[in-house]
């Protein structure tokens, strides 16, 4: 399938800490181009000049509907809140907008209408707790340690004003060490400020520990996985639902 250069995206949530790393991303990749900004503050500014770089040409609109009419994108780029990004989503796939979700806790029966729309009608979406490399490693390494352990406790540490607990990430993570020993781990939530995003999994046997930790300093740490899965989303069809599927599985044609 070939991808158009450039790909057309839209962010929605621009002006969220994560929107605002996507806006900077995209507009500084060769082969993309920002086209439209949704946000709920700041309407009619130049997005650009919200997040502190150039002026784009961009305005702030608080309508996803409004914008993909209005710009017709490849792709839509959505970091909003669990409300709301579900509707984005089928709103994106109902115009043949393919759809890459950094939103976590959607509702599951609008997850279930997301992928039932993908399989239907041969688009993609990807829906990714998390976009950072290191932490997809970390999950990918946990399920392999698993089985050679008695047991696992999982801690995961977000600035406060992450909305869900637990973690989309430290589910997953749980999901793969229970994939590989067939046991569930508890998982201990911590809010903080001056935090970003960081997850732990300390497993035990007799006489041992051993942890696994990845710690994501600053937002840009996701950006790479972001583009990456935009690319990906343009030359697959499905549902996508953890980076580890853009990395290391190979690509549809």
């Amino acid at each position: 399938m070939n991808i158009p250069n450039p790909v057309r995206v839209v962010v929605a949530g621009a002006t969220g800490k994560m929107g605002r790393e996507v806006v900077k991303a995209v507009t500084s990749t060769e082969d993309m181009e920002l086209v439209g900004a949704v946000a709920l503050e700041h309407t009619g500014s130049d997005v650009g000049k919200v997040v502190g770089i150039q002026e784009l040409g961009v305005h702030i609109a608080t309508e996803v509907v409004e914008v993909l009419d209005q710009t017709k994108p490849h792709v839509l780029v959505d970091f909003t809140a669990p409300k709301v990004a579900g509707r984005n989503t089928l709103a994106a796939l109902e115009r043949g907008v393919r759809a890459v979700v950094g939103t976590t806790a959607i509702p599951r029966e609008e997850i279930e209408r997301i992928v039932q729309h993908c399989e239907s009608n041969g688009t993609a979406a990807a829906i990714i707790p998390n976009f950072c490399i290191g932490a997809v490693l970390l999950m990918k390494v946990a399920e392999e340690v698993a089985p050679f352990f008695d047991k696992a406790e999982i801690i995961e540490l977000h600035h406060d004003q992450k909305l869900d607990a637990p973690s989309g990430t430290s589910l997953r993570i749980e999901e793969r060490i229970a994939k590989g020993s067939s046991r569930r781990s508890p998982i201990h939530s911590i809010r903080l400020p001056g935090l970003v995003a960081h997850h732990e999994v300390i497993f035990g046997r007799p006489g041992e520990t051993l942890i696994l930790r990845h710690d994501s300093i600053n937002r840009e740490a996701f950006m790479p996985g972001v583009l990456k899965t935009i690319r990906k989303v343009m030359k697959t069809r499905g549902m996508i639902t953890n980076l580890e599927e853009v990395l290391f599985e190979r690509e549809d044609t």
